[in-house]
């Protein structure tokens, strides 16, 4: 078909005598007169060799570039970073796993202005690359449709299932001497067979679970593991629904509303999926102008129930949940239940209530609870205040028996100081362990702490101390572990007032959060304290310091919707 650009970004590119030179460069690619004049759209990829959770993108992009081709338009494959929060953990580098964020969406915007792109295809692997990928969508309110590049399959240690996950515990297993080297080499060595993210319900397969509920991604395509070939089929649809989504101009702005937000906090609740949901949730809000802060994420959270048991709270993996049905089950049983908002657009053209018409309840499986009996009434993820967190804090709660805890504080400031007192058992039962000067600012770069939360369950103290922190945790932390603590020490946050001894009360049924401390002395304790520099005082980590937000809004480093003067797809 003949395409009318007038409307089209890429008709700066591509249309008229103006046009000349930069068409002499799509030439010298080898792209034909008919490619040129028909939509230009951006295929963009987190490809790299950090880890399993990118290595097959690059293949499932070209799949997406046929999809596109097929349907007329004409796809420009291009690559960003991702920071690989397996490698990344338990040392100075994941202080980049957030940033890698905001500098994700920043290329990927970057790269579509620059070469004026009318429509993109997002494929994502690891924990941010997907928020970011799809933040990006929102901010440039181009036709989009978002794609998973799909789970791990799971490892098998002496008959069980294992994630890497276990081999963090391991970690905790060896230093109490539970784990030889040699079973901790066994383990290693077994626990990542193929490509793909992390197999459990941790950060990537929430995010992967969010894009399908907020209707950015195809029905089901955020399921089937890496390595299936089933997986290049779903790409290569993702190309062909976003060329129908230029020719009926449906954007993200009108996918991603208040409802399907809170459609997105539901899929999270329901499949005990990690507390970073609650930092991402928010900041691709931000990209639309909805005021969606922690606290809503965790209001919605509360009420819907827990359906599906997946690791590390349940039973389950990813590739467990595809062979029932999918993403697309819970969706169901949530819908049936009154839950689900059934109205929201999706990038099939149609609701989530349409695509989910067809969809039957399983039998004779226990990884999803039918919505007349779920795991428990409430999701798997708590929001917290009190005089300790005033902005608020998260804890995860799936899987847990005991929702409360009271104890002496014993402080660290860094997460390094903690890991070493646990490694060395330099701890009490009934302690809560505070890591400070961890968070968006302080860090900076708010660490995850799975490290230490693993080494913790490893020596078999997961019920037995809490920790709490103004850094944030995996999605594969378990355990009564309370991260996103706001304000953040750095900027004078309680969390940074308090010290050993402090008597800490965490009550995930109510909600609260405090230090046994009178206003009077939290109030003598802040007129002495100072600010202090963190290490990072040049480069990518100081900017980031200079231009990042609390963790209750998201963590962001831009004013978002509300401050724009212009959307690009309008230029």
């Amino acid at each position: 078909m003949k395409w009318d650009k007038s409307k089209l970004v890429s008709r700066y590119v591509t249309e008229g005598a103006k046009s000349a030179p930069h068409r002499s460069y799509y030439y010298a690619m080898g792209m034909t007169e008919e490619e040129i004049h028909q939509p230009l759209v951006g295929v963009a990829t987190c490809w790299n060799e950090a880890a399993p959770c990118n290595i097959a993108l690059q293949r499932q992009a070209q799949s997406v570039k046929r999809g596109v081709s097929e349907f007329g338009a004409t796809p420009r494959e291009f690559t960003t970073i991702t920071v690989t929060d397996g490698i990344a953990m338990g040392h100075e580098g994941m202080r980049s796993s957030l940033p890698s964020r905001e500098a994700i969406a920043d290329s990927v915007e970057l790269t579509m202005r620059g070469h004026c792109y009318d429509a993109l295809v997002g494929l994502a692997g690891c924990d941010k690359s997907l928020p970011g990928m799809m933040m990006v969508m929102i901010r440039l309110n181009v036709p989009s449709v978002f794609m998973y590049g799909g789970s791990i399959l799971p490892g098998k240690f002496r008959g069980q299932d294992v994630t890497v996950i276990d081999v963090f515990e391991g970690v905790g297993k060896h230093a109490t001497g539970e784990f030889s080297d040699a079973d901790l080499k066994e383990m290693e060595c077994c626990a990542c067979p193929s490509a793909g993210a992390c197999g459990g319900q941790f950060t990537a397969n929430t995010m992967a679970c969010v894009s399908e509920a907020i209707g950015l991604a195809l029905p089901n395509s955020a399921g089937a593991p890496a390595p299936y070939e089933s997986r290049d089929e779903y790409a290569a649809a993702s190309g062909r629904a976003v060329v129908e989504l230029i020719r009926k101009n449906i954007r993200p702005r009108d996918i991603v509303t208040r409802k399907s937000l809170e459609n997105a906090a539901m899929i999270v609740a329901a499949t005990g999926g990690s507390t970073n949901a609650a930092l991402h949730l928010p900041a691709m809000a931000h990209e639309a102008g909805i005021d969606f802060d922690l606290h809503a994420v965790c209001d919605i959270m509360r009420r819907t129930p827990y359906l599906a048991s997946l690791k590390p709270g349940g039973k389950y993996v990813a590739k467990d949940l595809y062979e029932i049905g999918g993403v697309s089950v819970v969706l169901k049983e949530l819908l049936k239940g009154g839950y689900l908002h059934g109205d929201c657009l999706t990038v099939t053209g149609r609701t989530i209530a349409e695509n989910l018409q067809d969809i039957k309840f399983p039998e004779n499986q226990d990884v999803v609870a039918p919505i007349t009996k779920p795991l428990s009434m409430t999701g798997g993820v708590v929001g917290l205040r009190g005089n300790l967190a005033p902005e608020g804090a998260i804890v995860k709660i799936a899987g847990m028996e005991k929702l409360s805890f009271e104890g002496p504080a014993r402080c660290f400031d860094s997460e390094q100081e903690c890991f070493d007192a646990v490694q060395n058992r330099a701890y009490q039962e009934g302690d809560v362990l505070v890591i400070r000067y961890e968070g968006p600012k302080g860090g900076p770069g708010m660490r995850e702490m799975l490290s230490t939360t693993a080494a913790l369950y490893g020596q078999g103290m997961g019920g037995k101390v809490a920790l709490i922190t103004d850094g944030r945790f995996s999605g594969g932390t378990r355990g009564f572990c309370i991260g996103h603590v706001g304000p953040e020490a750095a900027v004078g946050g309680p969390i940074g007032l308090i010290k050993d001894g402090d008597i800490i009360t965490i009550d995930a049924e109510q909600g609260i959060l405090d230090v046994k401390l009178s206003e009077e002395e939290l109030a003598a304790r802040r007129a002495a304290w100072a600010p202090r520099l963190n290490r990072y005082r040049a480069g990518a980590l100081w900017k980031y310091a200079q231009l990042v937000g609390p963790a209750v809004k998201g963590a962001v480093t831009h004013p978002g919707a509300e401050a724009e003067e212009h959307i690009f797809a309008d230029l």
